[in-house]
């Protein structure tokens, strides 16, 4: 199989509901999110001739939505009371709406599945919160 992986940051806030430590109050993170795509045969013609896919579109799909992500306050779905979020966004805060819990292990499937739905090939994302803490989400065979 041949891979390639590209990498990208975002630096967010959030909170886990539900949860009895340290991360149930609002905090942040520099999020590194490490993508990996993969084919058996690399492609036969064209500009991406004897290529996975080209670089640029694997690294501008990833940033482009690390972006959407970056400087946000990403929040589960009703893990707030929606008088909170009303204030919140009068006050121009960017919030991030996602019906998860904000935990690594679920940011890691929704980045698989977000590159999945632009048609790359992708293998395997980690995504890291600290620079030692680390989830990775491959689906199973």
């Amino acid at each position: 199989m041949y891979e390639l992986k590209t990498e990208s940051c975002f630096d967010s806030a959030h909170f886990l509901s539900d949860y009895d430590g340290k991360c149930e109050n609002l905090h942040g993170h520099r999020w590194k999110v490490v993508a990996y795509i993969g084919v058996d045969d690399l492609q036969a013609s064209g500009q991406e001739k004897d290529m996975v896919v080209d670089f640029g579109t694997f690294k501008k799909a990833l940033r482009s939505l690390t972006e959407e992500l970056d400087h946000t306050f990403i929040v589960e779905r009703g893990s707030l009371a929606p008088a909170t979020i009303a204030a919140l966004e009068s006050e121009t805060f960017r919030l991030y709406l996602v019906d998860w819990r904000t935990t690594s292990e679920n940011f890691a499937k929704f980045f698989y599945a977000r590159l999945d739905d632009l048609g790359l090939p992708v293998t395997q994302v980690d995504v890291y919160e600290t620079p030692n803490n680390c989830a990775i989400y491959r689906p199973g065979k």
